[in-house]
């Protein structure tokens, strides 16, 4: 099982010519938003929303590599 759910899935293509990919999620009872680029999944940026406010995210790589896995299969 896995520890978060992803909940919306967005792939921006009219970005300077560069393909994004941004997936909502749920970990640990907060909101998350984690982009990366589509061509090889870096993360660009991630977010995490707390009491009305996005704040940088924190992620392990373990956890920002499982979060990859899923992007990846439903790309």
């Amino acid at each position: 099982m896995k520890p978060f759910e992803i909940s919306n899935m967005i792939i921006d293509d009219d970005f300077y010519n560069e393909e994004y990919v941004t997936a909502d999620f749920s970990y640990q009872n907060h909101d998350y938003s984690i982009t990366f680029k589509k061509a090889d999944l870096e993360v660009v940026n991630a977010w995490v929303f707390k009491d009305g406010t996005s704040l940088p995210a924190n992620l392990s790589e373990d956890m920002v590599e499982l979060i990859k896995e899923d992007v990846q299969k439903r790309i």
